[in-house]
């Protein structure tokens, strides 16, 4: 057991990997929370902790886990120690973390968490639902991060919330796009910033709209539903658009990054405003829209994303257009084909790639994942997904 000091709540709790199992006295789904994969954000063991703490098993249909993330980097109250836990859940990498003689502290985190995921699918019932609870180190309104599968969307829309889609076009190895290629609903909340009480209790009404949009709990049961709905619609300020990020500013190992002050998610920019200083240099929006994830920590490569409203016609467009497997014709253009068709992965020729309208791409499911020196490899989340999983589910 380690201890984690909450700095909203000044008090430490003792925590262990499982923060709890609850196992009901009916059938039902399995819901997995995450918490603490980043060790300066606790809000989510909290929570977490909170509404095991007060379920009644008489009222749980299913199974209910709570898992934190980072132990060791939790004690410490950083980020991570060596490298960042969510940068590393990629096939590749776990293959290789698996092979190594000696670990450093995330790679021996992984092990363990990869170990506990593994024994939850084997042991428990379908349907899954994996939901990981982050804060930020800006101020922000709470907000739902997917990748872009139907299922995923057709869950987040159920919150009162803002949903992010396309981050993982950005970003590599997090924990949820790991388990999104295993074709699960997974969602990521950020509820606030890192050490502001409302971060913990906006966490405590997702578990629990969660536990009841899933089935795994009534409404009557999750002590008082339609406050915490409120909670997270008046927190939210009622935006419930979705969202695409279209712009990440990286920041190097070496980099000396510095966000310029009072700069808050969703807030609206112009292209060419100033936002940031990177080794010395003024650095300004490329894009209009909203600023969204500005970095106010030492730690972390991303310096922040620039995201824009997705129309609902294209987002209903989307749902037609992968729903009748549009993206079977795709290899009949020139310069694209399979790279693995199982798996969903094309590849797209790099001196033909130009020519190819981003969002086409965007619209079929497909992100842009992984380059080499002569194709674009693009993944899509809807060939893998397991919505026959989730089809009989009422959300569905």
């Amino acid at each position: 057991m380690i201890e984690v000091y909450n700095d909203a709540l000044k008090n430490k709790i003792g925590v262990e990997r499982f923060l709890g199992k609850i196992e009901g006295t009916e059938p039902g789904p399995t819901v997995v929370f995450f918490g603490g994969i980043h060790g300066n954000e606790n809000a989510g063991i909290l929570a977490i902790k909170e509404v095991m703490d007060h379920l009644n098993q008489q009222h749980v249909k299913g199974v209910i886990y709570g898992i934190s993330g980072n132990l060791k980097a939790l004690e410490a109250q950083q980020r991570f120690l060596d490298q960042d836990l969510n940068r590393l859940w990629t096939k590749p990498q776990i293959q290789t973390i698996h092979n190594k003689p000696v670990l450093n502290t995330e790679e021996s985190e992984l092990i363990e968490l990869s170990t506990v995921l593994n024994s939850i699918l084997k042991n428990n019932k379908p349907p899954f639902y994996f939901i990981d609870l982050h804060t930020t180190s800006s101020k922000t309104l709470p907000f739902i991060t997917i990748n872009d599968a139907l299922i995923n969307r057709k869950f987040s829309k159920l919150f009162p919330v803002p949903i992010v889609l396309g981050i993982e076009e950005y970003l590599n190895g997090p924990l949820l796009s790991y388990i999104n290629e295993l074709g699960y609903v997974s969602l990521g909340f950020e509820s606030g910033q890192h050490n502001d009480l409302m971060a913990i209790t906006n966490s405590v009404a997702f578990v629990y709209l969660t536990l009841v949009f899933s089935g795994v709990l009534n409404k009557k049961s999750a002590l008082n539903f339609s406050k915490y709905y409120q909670e997270l619609k008046i927190q939210s300020c009622d935006l419930t658009d979705v969202f695409e990020v279209v712009d990440l500013y990286k920041i190097n190992d070496h980099d000396h990054f510095k966000m310029l002050g009072g700069f808050k998610s969703f807030q609206g920019i112009q292209k060419g405003n100033p936002l940031a200083f990177n080794n010395g240099n003024e650095i300004k929006a490329t894009y209009s829209g909203r600023l969204f994830m500005p970095l106010y920590q030492q730690k972390g490569a991303e310096g922040f994303f620039i995201i824009k409203p997705i129309k609902p016609f294209f987002l209903r467009l989307s749902v037609f257009l992968r729903k009748i497997k549009t993206d079977n014709f795709l290899v009949l253009l020139p310069g694209v084909s399979w790279a693995n068709k199982y798996e969903g992965v094309l590849q797209v020729n790099l001196k033909v790639a130009k020519f190819f309208a981003k969002s086409i791409f965007h619209l079929l499911g497909y992100r842009s994942k992984q380059m080499t020196q002569t194709h674009l490899k693009l993944t899509n989340r809807e060939r893998v997904a397991k919505t026959s999983m989730y089809k009989k589910e009422p959300w569905y």
